[in-house]
């Protein structure tokens, strides 16, 4: 249950099937992505990949018949026209042809009949279909998947591909449950299962033995958790998400003054970089000590360099250099990143904004927070969108309340020219299920349920800016458990009752995931379970907030008392 290693092991695959030999690597603008986020350029370079181009942008009419070319692509209609016309009229000595997911036979036989010159050697499937981020998290980069509230066509057609692509990697046949109530996830769980019947060749995979219930593929729907994605977060790799924006595995930091030339846009893979791997999921407090940690490493061995006395010191130097030269580079990248996120973390008050954030989230305290939000939302130093996303939270958690003041503290985010059309949006975005549970007061004859809130509260004493637990790690949670989640996550079709729970479960978020709910993925497989995550995109609140944006418009407007006030409020 390694999505990178899944990645990995299909192009290492590729090029070996070609041969030795100079090679080039023909891809399509989402492959790309795909072999980017597996492999450096380096490592390719290293298997005899030479030349890289893509199959739908301007390419050169040079032919280089003693190259082996490896296609790679998605199997797009597109694609199969663009391929076709490349074999009727072939740059390269021979063709390996890969498909990164499965690919009809009609089609084939259409490039068969384009191949006049034989040059194609091989037809494959890969199902390398998805962006690896982590070994247990991948993202099918599609920034918006709803409009007025359901799929649009290409977005569902794409999630069906994709998560197909991971099945097929992992080799595994899953029970598919979803998400009760929302149409867009038994939508796509449906064709989801119609997919599977329809190539039963493909997952006629070993069945679990000893009765063991099969792996399971759960489908969320982002309007159930919209709190998660507007949350500050305090681990390495959201915190770097969230402040800076990691797009393919690279942040852009040209904007951050006094940065090198060679550092205006950094790589952050968990494949690549050990030191990344390692504190990813470590929070802020941790990386401050971890990277002094290197850089006092660093220093020390720096010392050792500059000592050459004799032949043997110089042969020590040259043997060593290049590891020198690589941890010089990782100490400079991390120490550049950390460095920008500490100053945004005091120029934003981020710490003063988390505590106010978890404490709303977890707690139900309507005067004194009110208040606070108030006197924060005014405050010119906090930034005009840490403050919307204050409002945000304010009127999901209190919409109900006979005292709500979110017409006021859209009157105080207009005054400062903030987003005040995105606080009704979201309103109208989140879903029934959410506005019911998701700040629901416990009653006292649930005493399970009840139990259960007490010890959440009690654990989150310990560290007031985490004291926050998403929708999926409860879920995650109740299945491993073996309790029944199937009022609210029914299987798309019957399947039998079994004693013991799930060993694999793939969860996808329609709407985006989110690394906060990697991190409870990452710790739920430190504790031996197998859970892998992905989402249409993984968003951080910026990205989230366009999500909602493109997912309500042409969605009909709720007519509610509330909802007509902010609507009033904002317009006017």
């Amino acid at each position: 249950m390694n999505v990178i290693k899944s990645v990995q092991l299909y192009i290492d695959k590729m090029i070996e099937e070609a041969g030795v030999g100079m090679k080039i690597l023909l891809m399509d603008r989402e492959t790309t992505s795909i072999v980017s986020m597996a492999f450096s350029q380096t490592e390719m370079l290293q298997k005899e990949v030479y030349l890289f181009e893509r199959i739908d942008s301007g390419r050169s009419n040079e032919r280089l018949k003693y190259l082996k070319c490896i296609v790679f692509i998605r199997p797009t209609r597109e694609n199969i026209l663009r391929l076709s016309n490349e074999l009727k009229s072939p740059k390269y000595g021979s063709y390996f042809i890969y498909f990164s997911n499965v690919i009809p036979r009609t089609d084939i036989k259409t490039l068969a009949e384009c191949d006049e010159s034989e040059s194609v050697r091989e037809v494959k499937e890969v199902y390398a279909d998805f962006l690896s981020i982590n070994a247990n998290l991948f993202s099918l980069n599609i920034p918006t998947c709803l409009h007025a509230l359901n799929w649009y066509q290409d977005a569902l057609d794409r999630s069906v591909s994709g998560i197909i692509g991971v099945l097929l990697s992992l080799k595994i046949r899953p029970a598919i449950r979803f998400k009760n109530g929302s149409n867009v996830a038994q939508q796509l769980a449906k064709k989801i299962f119609d997919t599977m019947n329809k190539e039963s060749s493909l997952f006629s995979f070993r069945p679990p033995e000893n009765g063991d219930a099969p792996p399971l593929l759960l489908i969320l729907d982002r309007r159930d958790d919209p709190v998660t994605p507007l949350l500050t977060q305090w681990t390495y790799q959201a915190m770097v998400h969230q402040l800076l924006t990691i797009k393919n595995n690279r942040v852009d930091l040209s904007s951050v003054v006094g940065v090198p030339s060679e550092l205006k846009e950094v790589v952050l893979s968990a494949e690549q970089d050990e030191f990344y791997e390692k504190n990813l999921n470590s929070n802020f407090g941790e990386i401050a000590t971890t990277i002094r940690d290197l850089i006092e490493s660093f220093q020390l061995k720096a010392k050792e360099q500059k000592k050459i006395e004799t032949i043997q010191d110089m042969k020590n130097f040259v043997e060593t250099y290049p590891q020198f030269k690589k941890m010089s580079g990782t100490v400079n990248k991390h120490l550049v990143v950390i460095s920008e996120l500490s100053m945004q973390i005091s120029k934003k008050a981020l710490l003063e904004l988390s505590e106010l954030e978890q404490d709303m989230v977890c707690r139900a305290d309507h005067s004194a927070q009110l208040q606070k939000v108030k006197k924060l939302v005014a405050e010119e130093r906090i930034n005009i969108d840490d403050a919307l996303r204050l409002i945000l939270l304010y009127s999901m958690r209190y919409e109900r309340h006979a005292n709500c003041g979110t017409v006021g503290l859209l009157n105080a985010l207009k005054a400062r020219n903030g987003r005040t059309h995105l606080v009704p949006k979201m309103l109208e975005y989140i879903s029934q299920y959410a506005r019911t549970e998701l700040f629901s007061t416990v009653k006292i004859t649930d005493a399970v349920k009840l139990t259960r809130q007490l010890i959440k509260g009690m654990k989150g004493v310990e560290n007031v800016y985490t004291q926050h637990v998403c929708v999926l790690k409860e879920i995650l949670e109740e299945i491993f458990k073996g309790r029944s989640i199937d009022q609210h996550y029914p299987f798309i079709n019957d399947v039998p009752a079994y004693r013991r729970p799930p060993k694999e479960i793939v969860a996808f978020i329609i709407g985006g995931a989110t690394y906060e709910e990697a991190m409870a993925v990452h710790q739920l497989n430190q504790m031996g379970y197998r859970v892998i995550l992905g989402g249409t995109t993984i968003h951080n609140s910026e990205s989230f907030l366009d999500e909602v944006i493109a997912a309500t418009n042409g969605a009909p407007f709720k007519h509610s008392r509330s909802l007509q006030a902010f609507h009033s409020a904002s317009n006017a």
